[in-house]
């Protein structure tokens, strides 16, 4: 173990939590065929991450299926396959550029997605949860295809800052948390908050947007919940069938 690496137990742990919100993830239905991918930092300055292999269907992922890899240089350190190519350009970028990044989760959920092709996808505050991402919402609406080149992860990077969701235009989106439990949380929440937006947007009257004082109230409110991650997470982990 290097000087940045975490510990053997917390990787383990790290592992178990990663596999387990593949297989959520693909019983909530946000999963598609063997693509998408989620990652986690193993090392405290993110040159090393946890990432599922190149088509391995996220219903059958284990903790050690997932891959070990450098960011620097996509080599695979530990672990069978090799990473997609999207993948390493994506979440190998965002771990190197972004070490706060610990949890990076990428889905083409369907209503995340529905918002994303919208000609202005802004995440509008309607309700509790579109408010939660009051502040915390980046976009990139520069699609060009299927990302395969480093430059789109710098783009990715960049128009991320220091937001915790980025909306993807013409595509999906991608969620960045403190841990596997909390981030996966706000791909549930958002995807919730997508569905109303697009649920509301659909009746064609208008919204009733919340003030910026009401939604920053309520995106403050969300804090004292952040324990929710944890409690949802492991009811999730738990209805799990064993593998």
């Amino acid at each position: 173990m290097n000087a940045h690496s975490l510990p053997d137990e917390e990787t383990a742990a790290l592992r178990q939590d990663l596999s387990a919100a593949f297989r959520i993830c693909h019983q909530m239905g946000w999963s598609e065929s063997v693509g998408n991918h989620f990652s986690a930092a193993v090392s405290e300055d993110g040159a090393a991450f946890l990432l599922n292999p190149c088509w391995q269907h996220f219903a059958t992922i284990r903790p050690e299926d997932l891959l070990r890899i450098d960011a620097r240089d996509g080599r695979v350190l530990e672990g069978q396959g090799a990473p997609d190519a999207s993948a390493w350009c994506v979440h190998g970028t965002l771990h190197r550029k972004k070490p706060e990044a610990r949890v990076v989760l990428h889905a083409h959920s369907p209503y995340a997605t529905a918002l994303a092709c919208l000609k202005d996808p802004t995440v509008v505050p309607i309700d509790n949860n579109t408010a939660r991402f009051y502040g915390r919402t980046a976009y990139d609406l520069d699609f060009g295809g299927i990302a395969d080149a480093e430059e789109e992860g710098e783009r990715l990077a960049e128009r991320l800052g220091d937001k915790s969701v980025l909306v993807m235009g013409n595509h999906g989106v991608t969620i960045v948390g403190d841990t596997v439990a909390a981030a996966f949380e706000d791909l549930y929440f958002f995807e919730k908050a997508a569905q109303t937006l697009i649920l509301a947007r659909s009746t064609g009257a208008p919204l009733a947007v919340l003030s910026d004082a009401v939604a920053q109230n309520t995106a403050d409110g969300w804090r004292a919940y952040a324990g929710m991650a944890d409690r949802h997470f492991a009811f999730l982990k738990a209805q799990l069938p064993a593998l």
